[in-house]
């Protein structure tokens, strides 16, 4: 059996092995309304302190943090400020997923999920790769990681609904969609600028969408 790691894939391979197809943000609706919808979502006074906070940390160290301390100094803890956890739902780090796909396994840890389930992840609905440092020549395919991440989620959840995603590398955040096969990818969102708060939006929306999925998966 062909074995692929999240690691070594790339969007071209993922798109002819598996038939997938980047399409426009606008032509797939699911990733336009979540953006265009994260744009009503309120930040207390308490978020837009700790926010400015985080992000004037991140600023000053730019050039200076490795994968892990942006993974602990920022991206960790503005997810951690979302709070994804509920009776249903949980954020996990670093753990693992596997799936057949047309009769190759793909398999590697995931930066971060998630998805329905309190101690492992049972069902992931967002998948985000990438923890990267601002400055980094030897990344490989983030789009390609990202995706094959979402495609195994696909799949393991097989329930006919759109995967959510996105990868990180330093300040820049992109946000993707994969429905069927077809998939989109967001502008490029700068945390080191006003972007930041669109950012946190996204994700608010997304923690309204995961929590949607669940009523209607439980119906």
């Amino acid at each position: 059996m062909e074995k692929l790691t999240f690691r070594s894939c790339e969007d071209t391979q993922l798109e002819e092995q598996f038939g997938l197809q980047q399409v426009k943000i606008t032509e797939l609706l699911t990733l336009k309304n979540w953006i265009e919808s994260s744009k009503t979502e309120a930040i207390s006074d308490m978020e837009n302190h700790i926010l400015r906070y985080f992000q004037q940390n991140m600023i000053e160290n730019l050039f200076a943090w490795n994968e892990q301390e942006w993974i602990a100094k920022f991206i960790g803890p503005v997810m951690t400020l979302i709070n994804f956890t509920t009776q249903k739902t949980n954020s996990f780090h670093e753990r693992s997923l596997l799936a057949v796909i047309n009769g190759v396994e793909i398999s590697g840890r995931v930066d971060g999920i998630i998805a329905a389930g309190q101690k492992v992840p049972k069902k992931p609905y967002f998948c985000l790769q990438e923890y990267k440092k601002e400055k980094d020549t030897d990344i490989g395919d983030p789009i390609g990681q990202t995706l094959s991440a979402m495609l195994v989620a696909q799949a393991i959840n097989n329930d006919n609904l759109p995967v959510y995603g996105g990868y990180v590398r330093g300040r820049d955040w992109f946000f993707m969609v994969l429905e069927g096969k077809e998939y989109a990818i967001s502008r490029q969102f700068d945390a080191s600028e006003e972007d930041l708060f669109d950012i946190f939006r996204i994700l608010k929306a997304l923690k309204g969408i995961v929590a949607e999925r669940i009523k209607l998966l439980e119906k």
